[in-house]
C-alpha cells in the first residue's frame, strides 16, 4: 500500500493543470481553466479545472476528481500506476507500507481467491453438464456470452466445492458464504443444481454468486449472504462489463435479474445492469447517474414490479441532477427482457426505451392514481402524499417543473403549493435579495448542507456540533470522518483532490465525490454559503432541543418527572419561546 502521507505529499506538490494540459488542450476562464471535456462529446466547452481547488468537474457528464482521478480516467490506469505516473514525473520515488487499509486487503485476500476458486470450479463443472448446457441454449445464450460474465454451474450435491477446497471445513469457506453450517454441525454447500452467475467488483475480483435454479424450486433466485466482501445493496450484477458501452451510449439500463443481463447483452444490448436482489438503493443511484445521463429502469409488469419500480423512485429523488434524466420502462404484455428482447428482437426493445417514461411524470402518475382529485378532499391527500415526495428531490429546476404539474391537479398556485410543502425553505434564489432569518432546510437534508458547506470550506469544521450530527445516514457519517480527517491529517488547504483521494477506497467515496461535484455545478457567493453553514448548525440545535423538550413532555404525561426535571423543562421550552 502506499502511504496516505506520500499521496497528500504529491498531491500538494503537483499541479492539476499541467497534468491535464499533457492530454487536453485548456484555455484560460477567470480563475479557472476551461476546454471541451474529454470523456464525452461536445461542441462547447463544459470542461472546468480549478487551480486553487486542484480539482476538474464537467458540467456536462459530471466527471469530476483530482489529478490522480484524472489520469485513471483519461489514461485507463489503476490508482497505483496513476500515483506512480504522476510520482514519476515530479521524480518522487513510491514508497510503500503496510497499513490498516493493506491489512484489511489482506485479511480479505484469501476469500477473494476462494471466491476465484470456487468461479473456476462452477465453469468447469458447467463444461460437464449437459443439462445446464442445453438449459442456457435454450434461454438462447451462446457459449461465447456464457464465458463473457463467467457462468457456471453447482452441481446438484450436497458438499460439491469438496472437490475443489482440501480444507472444506475451514471457517473462511462459510465467512464468504460458500458453505453452511447447520444447527447439528453438519456443513454442506449453499448452492446446489443451480446456473451461477459470479458477482464482480469493480476491480473484476468475483465478491459474490448469484444461483438460479433450473427448472421448478424455490426460491427461484439464491444469493451469496452478506459477507466482508460482499454488500448487495452496493453492487450491480454485470457492471464491470456493461462499463464501456454505458460510456458509448451514456445511457445504462437497469433490469430486475441476472438472466435479463445476460439475455440482452447475447441480443446486443450490452449497457445493462441489474440490482442485486433487493430494491435500488441511494448508492445505486449515486453511480448509476455518475456512469451516464441516462438511467432507465426496466421492470416486469408485475406487482413486484411496480414496488421495485416505486421504491427506485422514491430513493432517486435525493440524488436527482439537473440535466440527468432517470425513466421507468414496463415491457409490453407479462414478459421480462429477457422474453421479448428472445422473440422480437434488439430494435424492437431499443424502441421501447424509446417511450420509457420520465420520473417527472412517472411520480405524478403515482400521486393521481392514490388520489381523487375532483374532490378537495382528494386534493387535499394529493398535496399531503406529494410533500415528503417533493422536499426529497435534489435537482432545484426539476423540483420547479414537478411542483408545477402537481400544483395544476392541486388546484393551487405553485407558491401555494410550495408554502404548504415549505419548499421556499430547500433554496434561495440568487437572484433575490438574502431572505430574513433564518434557512430552514428539510430535517434529511442538513447533514447534506452541511457536508457541502464544509467541503467548500474546510476550516468550518472546527464549528461543528459533532455531538449533534446524526451519522445514521451516509452525509452525516461522512461529515463526522471529513471532521476528523481535516482535524488530524490537517487537510486545510482548500485542495478539494486532496481530500477526495484521502476517502478513496472508503466508505464515504461516494457520497463525497457527488456532492464535490456538485460544489462546482452549485458554486455561489462565499458570504451566503457562510450564512447556510450558521443556519443549518442553528437548526440542529433548534432539533436538538425539540428532542429533548419531547422526551421530557413524555415523561411528565406519565407523571414521572422530578421537580429538578420540571425545572429543567420549564428551562427548556423558556430557550424555545426565546
Amino acid at each position: 500500500m502506499i502511504p496516505e502521507s506520500f499521496i497528500q505529499e504529491l498531491l500538494a506538490r503537483i499541479d492539476i493543470v499541467d497534468v491535464v494540459e499533457r492530454y487536453v488542450q485548456l484555455k484560460k476562464a477567470g480563475a479557472n481553466y476551461q476546454a471541451c471535456c474529454p470523456f464525452h462529446s461536445e461542441k462547447s466547452p463544459s470542461f472546468t479545472v480549478s487551480p486553487s481547488k486542484q480539482f476538474y468537474h464537467c458540467f456536462g457528464c459530471g466527471a469530476h476528481g483530482s489529478a490522480i482521478s484524472f489520469v485513471m480516467q483519461y489514461a485507463g490506469l489503476g490508482f497505483i500506476e496513476a500515483v506512480e505516473d504522476l510520482a514519476n514525473s515530479l521524480g518522487m520515488p513510491v514508497p510503500r507500507e503496510v497499513g490498516a487499509h493493506s491489512q484489511q486487503k489482506a485479511r480479505q485476500a484469501p476469500l477473494t481467491e476462494r471466491m476465484a476458486q470456487a468461479a473456476r470450479f462452477y465453469k468447469d463443472q458447467l463444461k460437464a453438464s449437459p443439462v445446464a448446457i442445453e438449459y442456457l441454449k435454450g434461454r438462447g445464450l451462446t457459449g461465447e456470452i456464457a464465458a463473457r460474465y463467467g457462468l457456471g454451474y453447482a452441481p446438484d450435491e450436497w458438499q460439491g466445492l469438496q472437490r475443489v477446497f482440501d480444507d472444506y471445513t475451514s471457517p473462511a469457506l462459510a465467512e464468504c458464504g460458500l458453505v453452511i453450517d447447520n444447527e447439528q454441525g453438519r456443513r454442506y454447500d449453499r448452492f446446489r443444481d443451480r446456473i451461477m452467475f459470479p458477482i464482480q467488483d469493480q476491480r473484476g475480483s468475483v465478491i459474490g454468486f448469484g444461483g438460479r435454479v433450473l427448472g421448478a424450486g424455490e426460491p427461484k433466485y439464491l444469493n451469496s449472504p452478506e459477507t466482508p466482501l460482499f454488500h448487495k445493496g452496493e453492487e450491480l450484477y454485470g457492471l464491470p462489463q456493461a462499463r464501456k458501452e454505458i460510456q458509448q451510449q451514456n445511457m445504462v439500463l437497469v433490469v430486475e435479474g441476472y438472466m435479463d443481463v445476460v439475455g440482452l447483452a447475447q441480443s446486443g444490448v450490452e449497457n445493462v445492469v441489474a440490482t442485486l436482489g433487493t430494491a435500488a438503493t441511494g448508492i445505486n443511484i449515486q453511480r448509476l447517474i455518475r456512469l451516464a445521463d441516462r438511467v432507465v429502469f426496466c421492470f416486469d409488469r408485475d406487482a413486484a414490479g411496480e414496488r421495485a419500480a416505486k421504491r427506485a423512485m422514491e430513493v432517486s429523488l435525493e440524488y436527482l441532477v439537473d440535466g440527468k434524466s432517470i425513466e421507468f420502462l414496463y415491457m409490453d404484455g407479462n414478459q421480462d427482457p429477457d422474453e421479448f428482447v428472445r422473440e422480437h428482437g434488439k430494435e424492437a426493445f431499443l424502441r421501447q426505451t424509446l417511450n420509457a417514461a420520465r420520473l417527472s411524470d412517472f411520480l405524478v402518475r403515482k400521486l393521481m392514481q392514490e388520489s381523487n382529485t375532483h374532490t378537495a378532499e382528494g386534493r387535499a391527500r394529493l398535496v399531503s402524499e406529494a410533500k415528503p415526495l417533493l422536499q426529497k428531490i435534489s435537482a432545484p429546476v426539476l423540483r420547479v417543473q414537478i411542483t408545477k404539474e402537481v400544483a395544476k391537479y392541486a388546484q393551487l398556485s405553485q407558491a401555494e403549493l410550495e408554502a404548504q410543502c415549505g419548499l421556499k425553505s430547500l433554496a434561495w434564489n440568487r437572484n433575490a435579495p438574502p431572505p430574513q432569518g433564518r434557512l430552514r432546510p428539510a430535517p434529511n437534508a442538513l447533514e447534506r448542507t452541511l457536508l457541502m458547506t464544509v467541503l467548500r470550506r474546510p476550516e468550518r469544521a472546527a464549528r461543528l456540533p459533532l455531538d449533534l450530527i446524526a451519522q445514521d445516514n451516509a452525509e452525516g457519517a461522512a461529515l463526522v470522518a471529513v471532521a476528523d480527517a481535516i482535524e488530524h491529517a490537517a487537510l486545510l488547504s482548500g485542495n478539494l483532490g486532496l481530500l477526495i483521494e484521502y476517502f478513496r477506497g472508503s466508505a464515504h467515496e461516494e457520497i463525497i465525490a457527488t456532492i464535490s461535484g456538485r460544489i462546482e455545478e452549485d458554486a455561489g457567493d462565499e458570504g451566503e454559503q457562510e450564512r447556510v453553514f450558521i443556519d443549518t448548525v442553528e437548526r440542529l440545535h433548534e432539533q436538538a432541543l425539540h428532542r429533548q423538550i419531547e422526551e421530557m413532555n413524555a415523561k411528565a404525561r406519565a407523571g414521572a418527572l422530578s421537580t429538578e426535571e420540571r425545572q429543567t423543562l420549564a428551562r427548556l421550552l423558556s430557550r424555545k419561546r426565546a
